[in-house]
């Protein structure tokens, strides 16, 4: 069983990991200035905590392993449960560990370059844009990291959640670090803050493009939920942890990039691939570089431990209703963890890792999950409805304004999306279509 403080270092350990060393960038690429990109940080934060609002009601209600599944399961019926679980299983989670693993060898080859050469060329049109796809030697480092956690989580929740609470307190001390230095420099001061890039996608498209990347930042929010029964006191806790968490995390991301552009201009953050790096080597050299690195593959460390540790009961749920292979409901009878679910979560995102780069991953990523984030949202006004005895210890503030107002931003980013990323965004529809034959062929079995 996990405490408060290892539920809350689900939320802030797992959502807080590659993203907020990398997308200022993406982001200010896509509006031009750092007013655009922190009105967008501030956006998605508020969005955020409408989702953790929300979903806190859904959580202390009704506690079980699979966050999301179990919540669409009660509201829906079991189609839209198994849609979740499906979609987190093949896309949306293990995409997430993926991109997380990508970030960190990203990292990593600035110790060692060589980790950026081909490893292998797979002669067949499925790399980026139709060429044959090449493997690094940093992804064959990523994937092994992957199924050392896998490893790590395989023997024992305690173990797995006391590496989650160390190392996001770890984290967060050296990202603390980071925000002083850049605040304590200030060499750019109201200047920075007051450039521009040129030229901009801006309006409607470039706000939304940005908001993409801020949500992946985010993303992670959720995780304590899929836990369920195995946090302590979950009707008490599992609120805590959503909204305490979420708070935190907006706090983090706008004192963040508040340092960046103390020290940098908007022209600089656009044209930089990792601008925390960039902004400590204006302060401190090579060796200031090198420190954001190590504190960039920490962070990413915590946030995929938390990611397998949370995303693994998912599948394990499914199969314990008879919705997912029948193998993957069964608990390690040693260790007392899904442990077959932890096994295949590794292994298809090892898949993943090989699929994409940063960029495209994250995308991939965000489609499906905030379909879905919109569906678990509205469940709380179905629910409201349909089982109005249901227990609710935490009952979400503003309702229904709240899980309204969330799913309507949600379908605009959507839609947004959808015209500007239609490869990712087919590619994940396309996998969650695949599912079909299964659901029916399970529910037939049932």
């Amino acid at each position: 069983m996990l405490g408060l403080w290892p539920a809350l270092s689900l939320v802030v350990g797992t959502a807080i990991g590659s993203g907020i060393f990398l997308v200022p960038s993406d982001m200010v690429r896509a509006v031009g200035s750092p007013a655009r990109v922190f009105a967008v940080w501030i956006f998605g934060g508020l969005l955020t905590l409408f989702g953790a609002l929300t979903y806190a009601e859904l959580s202390a209600a009704l506690p079980r392993a699979g966050g999301e599944y179990a919540y669409l399961h009660a509201a829906y019926g079991p189609f839209w449960g198994f849609v979740y679980g499906w979609t987190q299983t093949w896309v949306a989670k293990t995409a997430s560990i993926a991109t997380l693993a990508t970030g960190f060898y990203a990292y990593l080859a600035d110790f060692f370059p060589a980790l950026n050469r081909n490893a292998s060329i797979v002669p067949l049109p499925v790399g980026q844009h139709g060429a044959p796809l090449e493997i690094r030697y940093g992804q064959l480092v990523a994937i092994g990291l992957i199924l050392a956690l896998a490893g790590i989580n395989y023997a024992g929740v305690r173990l797995g959640g006391g590496v989650q609470v160390a190392m996001t307190a770890l984290k967060l001390a050296l990202i603390g670090a980071l925000i002083l230095a850049g605040l304590a420099l200030n060499s750019g001061g109201p200047a920075n803050l007051a450039s521009a890039t040129t030229p901009v996608p801006g309006g409607f498209p470039g706000f939304f493009a940005a908001l993409v990347a801020a949500l992946w930042a985010y993303d992670g929010w959720n995780n304590a939920g899929m836990l369920g029964a195995e946090i302590e006191h979950p009707q008490r806790n599992l609120p805590r942890a959503l909204i305490g968490g979420t708070l935190a995390m907006m706090g983090v991301y706008v004192l963040a990039n508040l340092a960046y552009f103390s020290v940098l201009s908007a022209n600089q953050v656009a044209a930089s691939g990792r601008v925390a790096a960039d902004m400590m080597r204006h302060i401190a050299g090579g060796a200031g570089a090198s420190a954001v690195s190590v504190a960039a593959m920490i962070s990413i460390f915590a946030a995929l431990n938390g990611s397998i540790l949370s995303g693994s009961r998912v599948p394990w749920a499914m199969a314990r209703d008879g919705l997912f292979f029948s193998r993957i409901g069964r608990v390690h009878p040693r260790f007392h963890t899904p442990s077959a679910a932890i096994l295949l979560l590794g292994t298809w995102s090892s898949v993943l890792v090989l699929s994409g780069q940063y960029q495209q991953l994250y995308t991939l990523v965000i489609v499906p999950s905030w379909i879905l984030y919109a569906m678990t949202a509205a469940s709380v006004v179905v629910l409201r409805i349909k089982r109005p005895d249901l227990d609710r210890p935490y009952k979400v503030l503003g309702y229904p304004a709240i899980p309204i107002l969330f799913v309507l931003v949600a379908l605009v980013l959507l839609y947004s999306t959808f015209q500007t990323s239609p490869r990712e965004s087919g590619i994940g529809f396309g996998l969650i279509l695949v599912g079909l034959p299964f659901y029916f062929r399970w529910k037939r079995e049932r």
